[in-house]
């Protein structure tokens, strides 16, 4: 209970992350400067706590090697889901992007590092269902390019959701996100240096919307790796689908965005999945009473 409840909780904190990130892109920012911060001060932050806790930050090479591999992983799926965004309508990226919980548990799978269950395969399949519902997804000619950017950023979460787990191995998940997010910083910083600017906003909302956006994110990434370590990376990204709806209610309560019953219902769809997979998996893992 307490993993899902941080997963739930990393949901609310991502959406609230990305509501603030449109104000701060009103304001005069751009996706490119936000991701540089988003990556790089929740790692100086990180840093700081390991080091006031005294705990080490560093891993085994092996597993550093690998958390390093993941950051670029990180900030490669990122920029790819910016770009996305920028070419499909948001729902239909968002929608492609959110095949990343069936894709984890497939890779998990395939590598022999978990089992696939029928009642995951049925939750995953059901709530991406919902999903499109709620996002208010219709049928139209989708341009190729950002189909193809939305699945290169589902496809690169769902192999940090799945080897993090292993690199994490149920223990302190606190240094495994540091090389991961110092990684991205990196890969992010060079990007920013390349193009040859850094957009900052000018507004004092849009100063707001950037501040909010890097703690809230920050706060999220901590949380989703340590959700792995608790609940595995097969359930923590099931239990991603809630973020989308958070993310609606934050549009309707920050953006004026309106909701429509077809959304309102496919909502319902996905809670139902969701919770509907906690009861099934609880009620066969509980032995048999005498």
């Amino acid at each position: 209970y307490l993993g899902i409840a941080v997963i739930v909780g990393v949901g609310l904190f991502f959406a609230l992350g990305n509501t603030l990130a449109n104000v701060a892109y009103a304001g005069g920012s751009d996706p490119v400067s936000l991701s540089a911060a988003r990556f790089f001060f929740p790692a100086v932050a990180l840093a700081a706590i390991l080091s006031f806790a005294r705990k080490p930050p560093t891993l085994p090479r092996r597993d550093g090697v690998v958390a390093l591999a993941l950051g670029i992983v990180t900030a490669v799926y990122t920029l790819a889901l910016l770009s996305a965004i920028e070419i499909l309508p948001v729902a239909l990226a968002v929608l492609i992007f959110f095949l990343f919980p069936i894709l984890t548990s497939v890779i998990l799978a395939i590598m022999g590092w978990e089992r696939l269950s029928l009642t995951t395969i049925a939750a995953g399949v059901l709530a991406f269902a919902g999903l499109a519902l709620t996002l208010g997804v219709s049928r139209q000619a989708l341009p190729f390019e950002g189909v193809i950017y939305s699945g290169i950023a589902a496809l690169g979460l769902a192999i940090v959701s799945a080897v993090s787990s292993r690199v994490i191995r149920s223990g302190d998940p606190r240094p495994v996100t540091l090389y991961i997010l110092t990684m991205a910083s990196a890969v992010a910083i060079v990007i920013v240096l390349f193009r040859g600017e850094y957009l900052l906003p000018h507004t004092v909302a849009g100063w707001w919307g950037f501040a909010g956006s890097v703690l809230f994110s920050g706060i999220a990434m901590v949380g989703f790796f340590v959700a792995i370590s608790l609940i595995g990376p097969a359930r923590a990204t099931l239990f991603q689908y809630a973020e989308p709806l958070f993310t609606m209610g934050t549009g309707f309560l920050f953006l004026g965005q309106t909701l429509t019953l077809l959304q309102i219902l496919g909502a319902v769809v996905v809670v139902g999945a969701l919770v509907g997979e906690k009861v099934v998996r609880r009620r066969t893992s509980e032995p048999p009473a005498h």
